[in-house]
């Protein structure tokens, strides 16, 4: 019944400010990588019209693992929950550097291929992204004591280094073939929330102009190692104004989608901060998105545990807003966590207070998850 619940439901939850009145597709939109695969022109096409009606909602490891299970085939919180699986599974690269056999969350990278191939078989979209370790320590990405960047960049100590990296994550999206031995399009989100200090490559621990650098030269590395099958998603942390948001934008042939990651920290019910926040940020980044011809996204978003049972509709629902917002990714649901003794997860799974809510946002004709993407025919040209 996806669906049946319609317009009036919709205008209740967003206020009278919400408007079903579809602008005209942008028909200027092209990808960056001038030599991208038709499937991935079709594709980033597609999700551009798409937009008009909704937009996906996506989950990060939503097939590896949930709450209280991990690897059971078919299985995924969300699905568990209102019968349909996201539109959109993220996955992460982290790992593959070191030659690693599984991810950074633990996940093998064999089975991450294998998802991916699933889940396009089925309609549904992949994007990627990569924690990679700080390439002067060894450490994680989040080892932010040294300012390393610069030395991965032409000319630096662990330049070579980082090539051999690239080579490594260029082999991986080489290696995702549909069945008909085609490489699957893939939205591609490397160095996110660049406007943190919290990762190695985050703004406080390099300049504008050596991040621009490293952009560049991995956008071009990668298409010189034959890698053509990737969207090249933008992503920030927080910022308050075009100037931060834009201050290490690679420019506007170098990227196809302009996105922000934020997370729900203080109680929704006693403050509109978060969402006020996230219009904030849509409307700078809707406004960049018009004038260069992009798509926007949500690429980061959540609140860990979900303790507000309306959260769905009453906040993140809200915090999109009427932006024509390519997608929404949800975080991981790990689960229980020995080491902080807490339960982390991001989506809903059967029995959780906000269980009945999402089945409401699932309901929505502007929330798109699999079975509608499927119908959509993402990668055929319509």
């Amino acid at each position: 019944m996806k669906k049946t619940i319609a317009v009036l439901l919709t205008s209740f939850v967003l206020g009278s400010s919400f408007s079903l009145t579809a602008q005209r597709v942008d028909t200027k939109l092209t990808l960056s990588d001038k030599k991208a695969t038709s499937e991935t022109k079709i594709l980033y096409q597609n999700l551009n019209k798409l937009t008009q009606k909704g937009f996906l909602f996506g989950h990060q490891d939503d097939l590896a693992y949930g709450v209280n299970w991990k690897y059971e085939d078919g299985r995924s919180d969300v699905k568990d929950v209102v019968g349909d699986f996201p539109a959109l599974y993220g996955w992460d690269l982290g790992g593959i550097e070191n030659d690693s056999k599984t991810n950074l969350d633990g996940v093998p990278f064999d089975k991450i291929r294998q998802y991916i191939i699933a889940v396009q078989k089925r309609g549904g979209i992949n994007t990627i992204s990569w924690h990679l370790n700080n390439p002067m320590t060894g450490k994680t990405a989040w080892d932010n004591s040294t300012k390393s960047l610069a030395s991965i960049l032409p000319g630096g100590e662990n330049h070579a280094t980082f090539k051999t990296w690239l080579d490594k994550e260029a082999a991986f999206l080489l290696s995702l073939k549909d069945a008909k031995g085609k490489a699957i399009p893939v939205l591609y989100r490397p160095f996110h929330e660049l406007t943190g200090g919290w990762f190695w490559w985050g703004k406080e621990n390099c300049t504008s102009e050596e991040f621009k650098t490293l952009w560049k030269f991995s956008f071009a590395y990668l298409q010189k190692k034959g890698v053509h099958n990737l969207i090249y998603v933008y992503n920030t942390g927080g910022f308050k104004t075009r100037e931060v948001f834009l201050e290490n934008y690679p420019g506007t042939e170098f990227a196809d989608v302009l996105s922000f990651d934020n997370y729900q920290y203080n109680d929704p019910t006693k403050s509109t901060s978060f969402i006020d926040e996230c219009q904030s940020q849509f409307k700078i980044i809707d406004e960049i998105a018009h004038e260069q011809h992009k798509l926007i996204a949500f690429a980061e978003a959540g609140y860990e545990g979900i303790p507000y049972a309306q959260w769905w509709t009453d906040t993140l629902l809200k915090a999109i807003g009427d932006y024509k917002i390519s997608y929404v990714l949800l975080w991981r649901n790990f689960g229980w966590q020995e080491k902080e003794q807490k339960m982390h997860y991001y989506a809903p799974y059967t029995g959780q207070i906000s269980e009945k809510d999402f089945v409401n946002f699932y309901q929505l004709p502007k929330t798109l998850f699999e079975k509608e993407a499927a119908k959509a025919h993402l990668y055929k040209k319509n």
